[in-house]
């Protein structure tokens, strides 16, 4: 199944600080480019666990005995891991970028390319799509998602149309979707705008912000002393979580501190933020919003 490079790929895998022998969690497998690099520099005792909730992904499964593919939301990294066996690893990779491969797929309902039913599922098999989100949440709620998602200024307006006009029947496709909002969408800035509408509805039906911060929380528990983890975001929402929770160990307001003003947490960052060279998002346009953090288990 054709999916495209794997964005910041050595930066993000050297992050990791690699151990022949060690165990890793690649949690959004996708076209395996992450996970194939990491195999590359574990030795024969090393260990890799990927997740991935998209069964597409599954087609792209590696053959190799080091190697297991859980078809789960990364949401729940630690009882998955428990389950094989394994409480704590070397490193965890994460690329929260939508796959080309799902934004290829007409059907799919990721992209403003084509028509297609309203879906956005990266899981299949859940119950909220992007039709329940446009056509069965009340006004306050569709202005919540894009306002807090797609940082649309104008979501109470866009919100109010839209329950207006699925009065006279339901928002089935996105050309629908597209025709419903035309207003909103001035010529010059069409595709940044149609781009902010369908990033906040798509957050909203996989619940990708819930799911990071479950992540995150999770994450120094599954990670042994040093571990490390290397996280790419693609929108400042989802970076602001990462740099917070490293910073912090929690997602807003600050730590306690003792009477030296000092607190504990537990990552450090290791680096400054590492973002994609102009040849890398001249190849791969991904790329051109990638942010890559690392931090190590203290």
């Amino acid at each position: 199944m054709e999916y495209h490079n794997a964005v910041l790929l050595t930066e993000t895998v050297d992050g990791l600080n690699v151990k022949p022998d060690g165990v890793y969690v690649d949690v959004t497998f996708g076209g395996g480019g992450h996970s194939r690099e990491i195999l590359k520099r574990l030795g024969p005792n090393g260990k890799l666990y990927a997740f991935d909730q998209d069964k597409d992904a599954l087609l792209n499964t590696i053959d190799d005995a080091r190697f297991t593919l859980i078809n789960e939301n990364f949401r729940f990294i630690k009882r998955f891991l428990r389950f094989y066996g394994v409480k704590e690893v070397d490193g965890v990779l994460a690329d929260f970028g939508v796959s080309s491969h799902q934004f290829d797929v007409a059907e799919r309902g990721f992209s403003t390319r084509f028509e297609a039913d309203l879906d956005m599922r990266m899981n299949q098999d859940s119950q909220l799509s992007a039709y329940h989100v446009i056509n069965k949440y009340e006004e306050e709620q569709i202005k919540e998602v894009l306002l807090q998602y797609g940082e649309l200024r104008q979501a109470p307006a866009m919100a109010r149309v839209i329950v207006e006009e699925r009065a006279h029947g339901d928002i089935k496709s996105s050309e629908q979707l597209k025709e419903v909002l035309k207003k909103f969408v001035k010529h010059k800035n069409e595709h940044k705008v149609l781009a902010q509408i369908y990033q906040a509805i798509r957050i909203e039906v996989n619940q990708e912000i819930e799911a990071l911060k479950e992540l995150l929380i999770q994450t120094p528990e599954v990670l042994r002393k040093g571990g490390r983890l290397s996280f790419i975001s693609y929108h400042s929402l989802e970076d602001r979580l990462v740099k917070r929770f490293i910073r912090n160990g929690m997602f807003e307001g600050e730590p306690e501190r003792d009477v030296f003003g000092n607190f504990e947490v537990p990552l450090q960052k290791v680096n400054g933020l590492i973002v994609p060279t102009k040849e890398e998002i001249k190849e791969n346009n991904r790329a051109r919003s990638a942010k890559l953090r690392i931090a190590e288990k203290l």
